[in-house]
């Protein structure tokens, strides 16, 4: 392409976006697309929300930015006090950024702050799992298990250690109850702390259902209340990296609501801000916070855009339009609605080896074989292609590789707006069946 413009793949010829309402965008030639995954699970409200537009318009006439070392403002300490009201415990402490990378960065800073804060800095290890994703940074890439993120950047990462995700359709062993499986990989958690010695691993960080790497992968049943056992037995940091899977996508505000579990730390983005302005969060529980403010008075960290009026307007208003509007409700309806449709359409081909998701974060895998489950290879290229032929079709979705093994394997996650009706998901389901048609697997 030609121009100033440094493009995340600059030999790809992108179609020039130039306007956007509801469910759809369209390009400079008129062309419709269909917003099927909110670009990255991003969009909540879909595009062109006048509440939303008017709230952001608003703010920007009375106080577009105050930098929040000198100042607070009303929508920061607004949208700050309805986020703690949604979280399980009281007194949650709300500290806002910009995107998902600054969130998760920040909550490995708040982690380490609380451990010195503590008098324990020897605390300094973080624990992840292999296939995630929590971020672009040089300290949320070391966090990542995403090999084809990471690869470039190896030598100046730090290697902390990962545990196997929670990923049933490809790690249950036959003849293994779900329950046994669940326990099983959370008790892997506890081998590696007990590996790395308790008295150095800070936290250990998961997202609650896998976005990017695995595709809405959501953990078995009591996974997750065997993790919260297992930290506060050898006294770890549970955080949850929500920035995905949160602000309502699998039909609760917070994911972890379904887990019946509270982290210490959850981070949101993407549908907080709805795509409007950017802006993300890291809720934090009241001991964290305290600890860190009496022993050092502040914590060491920050960035010129924490707190953004005119971001957290946005956040604000876009939280009040789910709350009136019941989207929530939606999310839900429209999620069982668009899994059952994908199960209509591809249950018996070849290729598609399973269907999974909550709310309106659902994923399809492919495999080239149904009953091994042999993953696409790499050199299949397949996201790539997918993603192609989709834009072809008019659809807008998120193709992932290396599902299988951090190199094979290929997804395609859906993750549309919360205002989705029926008909859009039709809509969607029959875009991508002339998709996966159009797909060859060798």
């Amino acid at each position: 392409m030609t121009g100033s413009v440094f493009y995340r793949s600059p030999r790809h010829d992108y179609p020039k976006a130039v306007r956007a309402q509801g469910v759809y965008l369209y390009d400079a030639a008129g062309k419709q697309y269909l917003d099927g995954s909110g670009g990255a699970a991003v969009s909540t409200l879909g595009h062109g929300n006048r509440v939303v537009i008017d709230r952001v318009q608003r703010q920007i006439d009375e106080m577009a930015f105050a930098h929040t070392a000198f100042f607070t403002n009303e929508p920061q300490e607004a949208l700050a006090s309805a986020l703690a009201t949604r979280f399980p415990e009281v007194d949650a402490k709300v500290y806002f950024l910009s995107g998902g990378s600054e969130a998760n960065e920040a909550a490995l800073k708040l982690a380490r702050q609380y451990w010195v804060a503590k008098g324990r800095p020897e605390k300094s290890i973080f624990i992840s799992r292999h296939q995630s994703y929590h971020g672009n940074t040089l300290g949320t890439l070391s966090l990542s298990g995403f090999p084809g993120r990471r690869e470039v950047y190896r030598p100046i990462l730090m290697e902390w250690p990962k545990i196997e995700p929670c990923y049933a359709y490809r790690f249950q062993a036959d003849g293994e109850s779900a329950a046994e499986y669940a326990a099983r990989c959370a008790n892997d958690l506890e081998r590696q702390i007990l590996e790395s010695g308790a008295d150095n691993v800070a936290a250990f960080v998961a997202e609650t259902v896998s976005g990017a790497t695995l595709g809405a992968v959501a953990a078995e049943p009591e996974y997750f209340s065997r993790i919260r056992e297992i930290c506060n037995r050898h006294d770890v940091l549970l955080i949850l990296d929500e920035v995905m899977c949160g602000s309502g996508r699998t039909g609760t505000f917070f994911a972890f609501e379904q887990e019946n579990i509270t982290p210490d730390i959850v981070t949101l983005a993407k549908g907080l801000g709805g795509g409007y302005l950017p802006l993300a969060a890291a809720v934090c529980r009241r001991f964290v916070h305290d600890q860190i403010v009496t022993k050092h008075g502040e914590f060491s960290h920050g960035h010129t855009y924490v707190g953004h009026a005119t971001a957290c307007a946005a956040g604000l208003a876009v939280q009040a339009e789910i709350d009136n509007r019941r989207l929530l409700q939606n999310v839900v309806e429209r999620g069982r609605q668009l899994i059952a449709s994908l199960h209509d359409a591809f249950n018996e081909h070849p290729h598609v080896g399973d269907i999974r998701g909550r709310g309106l974060f659902v994923a399809l895998e492919f495999v080239l074989d149904k009953a091994t489950k042999e993953p696409p290879t790499a050199s299949l290229r397949l996201p790539g292609h997918i993603k192609n032929l989709a834009m072809e079709n008019g659809l807008i979705c998120y193709p992932g590789g290396g599902t299988a093994d951090g190199e094979n394997g290929c997804h395609v996650l859906f993750a549309p707006p919360f205002v989705f009706e029926e008909q859009h998901v039709t809509e969607l389901v029959e875009r991508f069946r002339r998709v996966v048609e159009a797909l060859t697997f060798e």
